[in-house]
């Protein structure tokens, strides 16, 4: 009982760290005059935004604990409105600290300089990461206290991994429509038709496009990363569940197998807080060795400590080695993403822009499809080492090695839009040039960072959902005789097909969705620039409130229907054509997902950088027809990295755990 009592205790530290960093936070000056109104102002929005989100998600989370309450018990129900209730929940705490660190860091840097900026955007983001990983720790620890740790009723667990899963799909697409929409409409009107700059206080859309940074990639990224993190562990603990006896002996005890994860995990938290540690103690010195530091600080300290913990529950050692190879297959992704998202492709999209933006498109596209090369091989040589380790368990636990630190990584990546709304507050409110250039040097750097967050997000995604799918198999054979994967059986073909057509589907949903929104925001904009006198001039006032209510309104209504599908989809397809084709479609989804939501980030990342390549003054810089050609590049990739992207994330994960869920029903 002592034992599976720390993910528990953890998971409480974790919550109460995250605590005591946001104090420290409150600390720091909120500024006065504009500058606190306009913090203000993002603020309210976010949270207003996340109220009616919230909202409507509790009515749809309502209707599917009925019915699992119907037909799969009272069990996983509870686990079930615990992962919502936590995920959600992460979110909020996540999105309610970056709003307000963002008004704080712009104060800093305009105080104190670059260091303390550096710290209190930092603070901001690892409240978002404590959150998640302690939320979800104390989630599934308390879950598997009262019945994960009996292989009879640990399937109960299952429904945890499905609230997380349903919560983050509406959070990441109803976010990413948001912020989308918002960015697109308000670059589009006043960068390009306008020609004033970004983050222009006369500009009507920039609130609501400092609402979407924090809605999009700071709640929708924590519950994107909270789903991966906890669907790895719940994977992990449904294989130990189900393996075989000579596989169980050939590693140690059931008992053991199932709580590892949780271990893992709880290691993981501990080594984040001390990656934590790391960057405040660097950030006096440069801001991206200080990241860099903290990350890869707290993934080798994370590689050692998993050493000492699969010792210390008495599991193979080999086991060690498929968490070294998750977590090293991270770094890799990360390390390429960085490579694509902020190197030499980056500089050929802004050179390209010499000819038009024709060409820029061309070479945006041509760069995201080569970016998937690398992180996929990567992916199948963690499968390759892992499986060869130890067995299909390995699967899960390369993928609980690769997501132990997320504390740190999403620290790093909640950082950067917490930064990039200290550089719109300051040019809002006027702040010097000198302040202005230390949060655009920390704004870069976050784009980065997000950048990164993002690539190691799709793999993170991916190895779980393999670990889902691969306990979703394990967990029908147990209801099923002969239960098989045939590639020469037509029924899992069709299976396959129909999966590889909903990554394809949702992309075209939700950047239809942008489209729409955007346009709508565009007439909005251009309507205000029109009628409000003296606007252009800056005397007149921009009815900020009107943009921020046309970008929620599209979000909450176009997030629906793509979270319906993911969630339905595998009920029909399981129910109507049987396990084998579920089976397939699972491994077609999960293969379309993963090659699309490479390619959409990468390229959605590497057109943003290289627009912001020309804005430094290369090749005319800003103003110039390459900068307009980028800003085209731009504006398409924005709803490829931060809207359909993303979503494939989610998609194949909703997909996964909503069939491991109904798996007992198959047979």
């Amino acid at each position: 009982m002592e034992q599976t009592a720390i993910p528990v205790i953890m998971g409480v530290a974790g919550l109460i760290a995250a605590f005591l960093l946001f104090r420290v936070v409150l600390r720091y000056a909120p500024g006065e005059g504009k500058v606190a109104e306009i913090g203000a102002a993002i603020h309210l929005g976010a949270m207003v935004f996340l109220r009616r989100e919230y909202s409507i998600l509790a009515v749809f989370v309502a209707v599917v604990a009925v019915l699992l309450a119907m037909s799969l018990g009272t069990n996983t129900t509870i686990a079930f409105l615990a992962g919502a209730i936590c995920s959600a929940l992460a979110g909020y705490c996540g999105m309610f600290a970056a709003t307000r660190a963002n008004v704080r860091t712009a104060t800093a840097a305009s105080n104190s300089g670059q260091s303390e900026a550096l710290t209190v955007a930092f603070y901001g983001g690892s409240i978002m990461g404590l959150t998640v990983a302690a939320l979800g720790l104390f989630g599934l620890g308390t879950l598997y206290l009262l019945f994960g740790g009996d292989p009879e009723t640990a399937h109960a667990i299952h429904g945890f991994g499905m609230g997380a899963s349903s919560v983050a799909l509406f959070s990441r697409v109803g976010g990413g429509i948001f912020t989308k929409s918002a960015d697109v409409g308000a670059d589009l009107v006043g960068k390009v038709e306008a020609g004033i700059p970004e983050d222009d206080p006369r500009n009507p859309g920039v609130i609501a496009d400092n609402v979407g940074d924090n809605v999009g990639d700071v709640a929708g990224m924590g519950s994107d990363i909270f789903e991966s993190y906890c669907g790895a562990i719940i994977a992990t603990i449904a294989m130990a569940s189900t393996m075989t006896f000579d596989a169980i002996q050939s590693l140690g005890s059931q008992q053991n197998l199932m709580f590892l994860p949780l271990a893992l995990a709880s290691a993981g938290l501990v080594c984040s807080l001390l990656g934590i540690g790391l960057v405040r103690i660097f950030s006096h010195r440069d801001p991206q060795l200080a990241l860099r530091i903290g990350t890869i600080g707290a993934s080798f300290l994370f590689i050692a400590a998993a050493a000492l913990v699969i010792n210390a529950v008495d599991i193979a050692m080999g086991v060690w080695g498929a968490v070294l190879s998750g977590a090293g297959g991270g770094i890799i992704i990360g390390m390429i993403t960085e490579y694509y998202t902020g190197g030499k492709p980056v500089r050929d999209i802004a050179q390209s822009g010499e000819t038009g933006p024709a060409t820029v498109m061309i070479s945006g596209l041509a760069i995201g499809m080569q970016s998937v090369v690398v992180p996929v091989f990567t992916i199948c040589a963690i499968i390759f080492i892992s499986t060869h380790l130890c067995g299909l368990y390995g699967v899960g636990i390369a993928a609980v090695g690769m997501l132990a630190t997320v504390g740190m990584t999403m620290a790093i990546d909640a950082y950067g839009p917490v930064a990039d709304n200290a550089g719109g507050i300051a040019e809002m409110s006027g702040m010097s040039k000198e302040t202005r250039r230390i949060t655009d040097s920390l704004d870069e750097l976050g784009n980065t960072t997000a950048a990164i967050g993002k690539g190691f997000a799709i793999g993170a995604a991916a190895l779980a959902a393999l670990a889902i799918i691969t306990a979703y198999v394990q967990t029908v054979s147990l209801h099923v005789q002969d239960f098989a994967l045939l590639l020469n059986d037509p029924v899992v073909l069709i299976g396959l097909f129909i999966g590889g057509v909903f990554p394809f589907l949702v992309a075209s949903l939700t950047m239809t969705a942008v489209g729409d929104a955007a346009f709508e925001m565009i007439k909005e904009i251009r309507r205000q620039f029109h009628e409000i006198p003296g606007l252009m001039e800056g005397t007149g006032i921009p009815d900020h409130a009107s943009c921020i209510s046309i970008a929620t309104d599209a979000a909450l209504k176009k997030m629906i229907l793509p979270g319906v599908l993911a969630v339905t989809a595998p009920v029909v397809v399981g129910f109507g054509l049987g396990p084998e084709a579920l089976g397939g479609m699972l491994g077609g989804a999960l293969v379309g997902c993963v090659l699309l939501a490479l390619t959409m980030a990468n390229a959605g990342g590497a057109w943003d950088n290289a627009k912001k390549h020309v804005e430094k003054g290369h090749y005319g810089g800003k103003g110039s027809d390459v900068h307009k050609a980028t800003v085209v590049g731009d504006t398409v990739g924005d709803p490829f990295k931060d809207t359909a992207g993303p979503a494939m994330n989610i998609l194949i994960n909703v997909m996964a755990i909503v069939s491991l869920v109904i798996a007992p029903l198959l047979g």
